[in-house]
């Protein structure tokens, strides 16, 4: 029979090159110092769910709004967040001024609060009015990331680049853990759009967020995206919720209008 200490014995960090990566039979643990401090979670408070740590693709679903189709006014983003078996883990809802959606548009300022099946909010993500341009080098995009809602887990922010959109996730202390590497050209020409998600030095391609083509019809006449965001199964949770929070940002950038498929 196993001692008890072997018993109670639980590997540390899992090996290999994933900044923050954790053991997935320790979800409630938090990385360690930098690069990998993550912000503490507290047992008592509602964690972003027990679906986070064992899933290596999520698939994010924007809702068509036939009110916004029909009045031709922009409306609230709606998005469903399902598993690689199409079975929805989390419902997504934007809030938002209306004045802010038709003036602003794009640029709007937000919060995007992420609940699980049982209407329990797991992720904020709260997102400032700032500028959107490469001429323009200050006040770029800025996401952060609660989880659970009120414990700031990290940052997604937008690096300025004349040519391709580059943004980094960083963590509490906004200091760099990976980066996203975007396409030069995002339209989507009848294909996917692809965000390659690296280590902080560039050498290793650790996943990707994904915007699907969705067919002609779709792309052109409604708003509404489908994304795929993969990533090693066991990389660190709150990684992954801001991995979600930068799939919001790049539909708010580069996907809003209609005609951005083509």
């Amino acid at each position: 029979m196993a001692s008890k200490d072997s018993q109670n014995q639980k590997p540390g960090s899992l090996p290999g090159f994933l900044p923050g990566a954790t053991n997935p039979d320790q979800p409630s643990r938090t990385a360690s110092s930098h690069p990998r401090k993550q912000a503490r979670q507290q047992p008592d408070e509602p964690q972003p769910s027990s679906f986070l740590p064992t899933l290596d693709l999520i698939i994010i679903h924007q809702q068509v709004e036939l009110l916004g189709m029909i009045l031709g006014t922009e409306t609230s983003n709606k998005y469903e967040i399902k598993n690689s078996l199409g079975q929805r883990i989390y419902f997504a809802v934007e809030e938002s001024i209306c004045f802010n959606r038709n003036v602003c548009s794009t640029l709007r300022a937000c919060t995007l609060r992420i609940t699980d099946n049982s209407g329990r909010e797991v992720i904020t993500v709260n997102r400032p009015l700032r500028c959107n341009s490469c001429w323009c080098p200050c006040y770029l995009q800025e996401l952060e990331i609660q989880a659970p809602p009120g414990t700031i887990v990290g940052y997604v922010a937008q690096k300025w680049d004349p040519f391709q959109p580059k943004f980094t996730i960083q963590n509490a202390n906004k200091e760099d853990i990976l980066k996203i590497v975007g396409p030069c050209a995002t339209c989507g020409c009848f294909g996917d759009v692809d965000f390659e998600v690296k280590t902080v030095d560039e050498k290793f391609i650790i996943g990707k967020i994904s915007k699907y083509w969705s067919g002609f019809v779709n792309d052109v006449f409604t708003n509404a995206d489908n994304f795929g965001i993969h990533v090693p199964a066991d990389l660190d949770v709150t990684l992954k919720a801001a991995m979600i929070g930068a799939c919001f940002l790049f539909d708010f950038m580069f996907f809003e209008h209609s005609l951005a498929g083509l």
